[in-house]
């Protein structure tokens, strides 16, 4: 098979990475790609969001299969044009892709569903929204840019003042751009946040193995909201029961209220997952691999990538089953001087060969360039460390010696990944009490 991956993050690499295992993956191109992915596919000139020119690609190169990493591409339709077109590609189409690309659209389609979801209120005024508020609470709540916002668009409140100015940065100082033309206010849900990524054919629905990630900046849960700084797998107390009861109540009822607005989900479904005392509800929906679960999820993962994505691209995926390596997988996002809030590029990484010439260890490549013959920083996120162990503790250490081994001006690396995971394995943490699991 001839396979283009939409992308160039470390999402992308590690799909690039996974296919490239494969005895189905003839050629591999990655659109635009990055210094990792250029190593094990041919990485082309066209941007993830230039959908014209990906469409005149995949045509003349006579792609068998297309795979999409990011959102944008996604909710802007590309599968659509592909579909148009008589070309294979795994992803949903544009109204599907709603389910990330809107907010208050991913609550009716749950309310439909009858899925466990956070209580909320859909406002489309700055006034609308400010009356809303009340000075006594309750709070924490959240508020939430309807629309994509790179990940930034949620809100945590701790009191009248801070929602009053998260309303604010929606609508008046506009933050979030057209995203937050509307704007959800919504109860916080506290617990413990499970990654669930589903592959879909329209139809049917595989689970892969549950991950959680770490998006804060720093240690212990602190400092601003970011695209990911590290992830696990699989996750200790969410077992397989808890795995089929949130396939049954969620994503099952998801896709089927989606085929009654005549809208089939053939992608993957990544539900974000929080195990509150009343049971597990819905965080959110996105409608592709996660970053960074989809670098802790596939190490692990025993079957064909490529096949399983195939198979959900043609509606094949009745009866099939992922399978798993007994191993354990710790992942540590490097991030470059000033992220969150900006990000410094052009500085030379070394230590990269070292690294990943450890055994059980993968470097996949997220912010990176390839700069007179050295890999340098070109994004937030530059590197996702990746490990497998028997036991998270030994994953864990796995992962921060090769991290060790990697330096660039201004790098950043949280400390405390998978910490809870090696406490939970060994007894010592319950991330789930009472069975809020399921």
């Amino acid at each position: 098979m001839r396979v283009l991956v939409v992308g160039g993050g470390g999402r992308e690499h590690a799909l690039v990475h996974s296919f490239a295992q494969s005895t189905l993956a003839d050629r591999i191109f990655c659109a635009p790609g990055n210094a990792g992915t250029a190593a094990i596919a041919d990485n082309i000139g066209v941007g993830a969001e230039d959908l014209p020119a990906l469409l005149d690609f995949a045509s003349r190169e006579q792609v068998d299969l297309t795979v999409v990493g990011p959102e944008a591409p996604l909710v802007a339709g590309i599968c659509d044009l592909f579909d148009e077109h008589g070309l294979a590609v795994f992803g949903p189409n544009r109204d599907a892709a709603r389910l990330e690309g809107s907010k208050v659209f991913a609550k009716e389609v749950m309310r439909e569903g009858g899925v466990t979801t956070g209580e909320y209120s859909r406002h489309e005024t700055f006034e609308s929204a400010l009356a809303a508020l009340s000075p006594d609470g309750p709070y924490p709540l959240v508020v939430k840019a309807d629309g994509l916002a790179a990940g930034k668009g949620v809100i945590i409140c701790h009191d009248h003042a801070e929602a009053k100015a998260a309303v604010e940065s929606c609508f008046v100082a506009r933050d979030f751009g057209a995203a937050g033309d509307v704007v959800i206010i919504e109860e916080f849900l506290a617990g413990s946040e499970v990654s669930l990524l589903v592959l879909c054919d329209g139809r049917n629905a595989v689970p892969l193995a549950p991950a959680q990630d770490y998006k804060r900046i720093f240690a212990g849960d602190q400092g601003p909201n970011t695209g990911g700084m590290g992830s696990y797998c699989p996750v200790p107390g969410f077992e397989q029961k808890a795995i089929d009861a949130a396939m049954e109540h969620v994503a099952e009822p998801v896709i089927a209220a989606l085929r009654k607005r005549d809208v089939a989900f053939r992608g993957v479904l990544y539900a974000g997952l929080i195990a509150t005392q009343a049971g597990v509800k819905v965080l959110e929906f996105n409608c592709r691999f996660g970053d960074p679960e989809t670098q802790a999820v596939l190490p692990r993962l025993d079957s064909d990538l490529l096949e399983l994505c195939a198979a959900g691209a043609s509606g094949e995926l009745a009866g099939v089953k992922a399978a798993w390596k007994p191993r354990e997988c710790v992942t540590v996002v490097m991030a470059s001087a000033g992220y969150p809030a900006s990000s410094h590029k052009g500085d030379v990484i070394s230590g990269l060969a070292a690294a990943d010439a450890m055994d059980d260890v993968t470097v996949y490549h997220a912010g990176t360039a390839q700069r007179n013959g050295d890999v340098v920083t070109a994004g937030g996120r530059v590197l996702a460390v990746s490990a497998l162990g028997n036991g998270f503790a030994a994953a864990r250490q796995r992962a921060y010696e090769a991290v060790r081994k990697i330096s660039f001006d201004g790098a950043q690396a949280r400390p405390d990944i998978a910490e809870r995971a090696v406490k939970a394995a060994a007894g010592e943490l319950d991330l789930f009490p009472s069975g809020s699991a399921g």
